[in-house]
């Protein structure tokens, strides 16, 4: 499939994920552009779903636009699958997430999940996570704190101007760092006070990538988790 656009791509993989949906159940919808082009392909097919839990306001709008009813995270146990994005992705299923400002949410709604099934285009595989900047949920407070902190360890700081999440808190985003072993980078930040969580998908990793390619749909497996994850 040559000459197709990225946002082809997003289209392509949107479609195939609806092979990873569980007739007639509740579900997990992430957030982004991807995650769009899926709820799309949902849409077109009335009762596939009997609704979703929502990552954003932002997905809950679109789902609801579409027909898809819009439930609680505290209504529903467990879902079956969670389809979200990712800005990066590596060869072990660990991920960067949380360019739209969904990540604490995202966390949330993928913990809920028996499977975490990533829609993505080429673009976003990549050998080493920190290429993307990494997102950082923080409360105001802990601002200058957290600053320093990531600081330490190498980043660029740069606060995203103007925007709040929907959880009403602060997000920073670090450059440059190289994030060699996910989990244990994920498990230090989240435990400095007054972050809410980092971008970093490592306990809550995918199972399952689908890649838009030039070629097609390229289904990655991962091997299992690591201890600890």
């Amino acid at each position: 499939m040559p000459g197709m656009s990225q946002d082809d791509l997003k289209a392509l993989v949107g479609r195939a994920a609806l092979e990873h949906v569980p007739r007639g159940d509740v579900i997990g919808v992430g957030t982004g552009s991807t995650v769009d082009r899926f709820i799309d392909a949902l849409g077109a097919e009335p009762g596939r779903v009997a609704g979703a839990v929502s990552s954003s306001e932002r997905t809950s709008a679109r789902l609801r636009a579409v027909g898809i009813r819009v439930f609680e995270a505290g209504e529903v146990g467990r879902v079956p699958v969670y389809i979200d994005g990712a800005d990066e992705i590596d060869p072990r299923g660990f991920m960067i997430k949380g360019g739209g400002g969904a990540l604490t949410r995202e966390k949330i709604v993928a913990d809920l999940a028996e499977r975490f099934v990533c829609i993505a285009d080429a673009s976003k595989r990549v050998p080493v996570l920190g290429g993307y900047p990494l997102p950082v949920e923080v409360i105001p407070m802990a601002l200058p704190q957290v600053t320093r902190r990531l600081e330490a360890l190498g980043a660029r700081v740069v606060p995203r101007a103007g925007f709040v999440t929907d959880n009403g808190q602060l997000i920073v985003d670090a450059h440059g760092l190289v994030i060699d072993d996910p989990l244990a980078l994920e498990c230090r930040i989240n435990q400095w006070p007054g972050v809410v969580t980092c971008g970093i998908f490592a306990r809550h990793r995918a199972q399952l990538c689908l890649l838009g390619t030039e070629q097609g749909v390229q289904v990655l497996q991962f091997p299992a988790a690591p201890s600890g994850a």
